[in-house]
């Protein structure tokens, strides 16, 4: 989910109150069984001439042996859509890990440290859950890359993805509390051509994807407030294909240019030195593609997407460190426009803020939402569209309360002028003590 500077800058987002676990219910029914009849034996009379034969004792019913039901195989695979529990797929905790990459010069005695080591090793529930999420957002990713076609609606793919995502880690979010234990970790972004960020349709919404789009698909994944942050973009035409090689080939060389001591403003100059080395021809037109400058990237902190750094795409003074512990969202954002990004159109993202002022509100439907807010989402960001599943009515009013109130924030859509392309590319990296752990990564980006 995309950080935007102008906004985001010097904003934390952290935990409001901590998701408790939520129990399992299991109801077991027992089967009740017919009682056996035995047939009763009759007596010929002596004194009966009929030819017929005198019948046999009758014969006692044999109780039939119930065969033993046969357990269920634990899945191996997952379906299609995506269903199988992670947890099932991977029995105790067994997630797989992201690619581990060394830390080199200074830091290269990291690797082999005792002490880094056992500090790797003090905080394995962190690890868990990450890898828990990763795996999740590569399963449910990887389906939506397949599935996704022109002619679904928006609200059908965001749909699709963010059930998926609610299957895979069993909570539904739909129970008091639920989506803060495990689940969405931010609205399934899905932004059109030249919407950059922070768009995802609301209730009622007819839009259709279309062969000539350009969309990027941000999705977040939590497992108890751990949030994976990856993204990637789809186009169906191949006249975009260096648009989206070029935001591609940026993002990875911050992943691997990002480490423990580096300086962000560095980091920045050399994603768009990548970046805008490539162009693109669009119907007879060549396009410079250029990084969308106050667009970021940032670190992530439990519950809250939006860390206090950011990760610029454009080289710039920032001295501000990488740091052992830090999780980072490293996204870049193309465009063959002006490479500048501003707010646009109806609102569809929102999240609760912890430094927010103490207001005494005064609409009543203000504070029952944010209650609601408070109990089912804490400071992770949500969608109106979620708010609609929970049941909520006529909200709109208490919301924009709540938002100029300042305890709420609002991420409105972010665009480049009309006409241009945009593309993105991201992955969450983990600065652990011993190794960066690009989290994210799979076999398709």
């Amino acid at each position: 989910m995309a950080a935007n500077p102008l906004s985001d800058e010097l904003k934390q987002l952290s935990i409001s109150e901590s998701a408790d676990p939520s129990g399992k219910t299991t109801n077991d029914t027992t089967a009740n069984e017919a009682a056996d009849h035995s047939g009763d034996e009759s007596d010929e009379d002596a004194d009966d001439q009929t030819a017929e034969p005198a019948p046999g004792p009758a014969k006692k019913k044999k109780n039939k042996k119930k065969k033993p039901k046969k357990k269920k195989k634990t899945p191996t695979a997952q379906t299609d859509p995506p269903s199988v529990l992670m947890s099932q797929l991977f029995p105790n905790n067994t997630y797989p890990k992201g690619e581990e990459v060394e830390y080199k010069d200074e830091n290269r005695y990291r690797t082999t440290s005792e002490e880094k080591r056992h500090l790797d090793n003090l905080d394995s529930d962190f690890l868990i859950d990450y890898r828990h999420a990763a795996e999740t957002h590569r399963q449910v990713r990887q389906w939506a890359q397949k599935n996704i076609k022109p002619g679904q609606t928006l609200t059908e793919i965001a749909e699709g993805i963010e059930d998926s995502i609610r299957r895979l880690v069993g909570h539904d979010g739909l129970s008091e509390g639920d989506a803060k234990v495990a689940g969405v970790g931010f609205p399934t972004g899905l932004n059109l051509d030249h919407i950059a960020a922070h768009y995802t349709p609301n209730a009622g919404n007819k839009m259709v994807l279309q062969q000539s789009n350009v969309m990027k698909v941000d999705i977040g994944v939590h497992v108890n407030g751990r949030i994976v942050d990856s993204a990637f973009t789809i186009a169906f035409d191949p006249k975009y294909d260096n648009l989206l090689a070029a935001v591609k080939d940026a993002t990875n060389t911050g992943v691997k240019e990002a480490g423990i001591d580096v300086r962000l403003g560095e980091l920045g100059g050399y994603i768009q030195e990548t970046m805008e080395s490539y162009e693109c021809e669009i119907n007879g037109t060549t396009y410079p593609i250029k990084s969308i400058r106050n667009l970021t990237g940032h670190t992530i902190l439990p519950y809250s997407i939006h860390g206090t750094k950011s990760v610029p795409i454009v080289k710039s003074a920032d001295s501000t460190k990488m740091e052992e512990g830090d999780v980072f969202a490293i996204e870049t954002f193309g465009s063959t426009g002006n490479g500048y990004v501003h707010d646009e159109g109806e609102v569809s993202h929102y999240a609760m803020r912890r430094d927010a002022p103490k207001v005494d509100l005064r609409l009543s439907s203000a504070k029952s939402l944010l209650n609601v807010i408070k109990k089912n989402f804490g400071t992770i960001p949500f969608a109106r569209r979620y708010l609609d599943r929970l049941g909520q009515e006529k909200y709109l009013l208490g919301l924009n309360n709540l938002v100029q109130s300042g305890i709420v924030e609002d991420y409105p859509p972010l665009l480049d002028k009309k006409g241009s392309y945009t593309a993105q590319f991201e992955h969450t990296i983990l600065l652990r003590p011993t190794v960066k752990e690009v989290i994210s990564r799979g076999d398709d980006y």
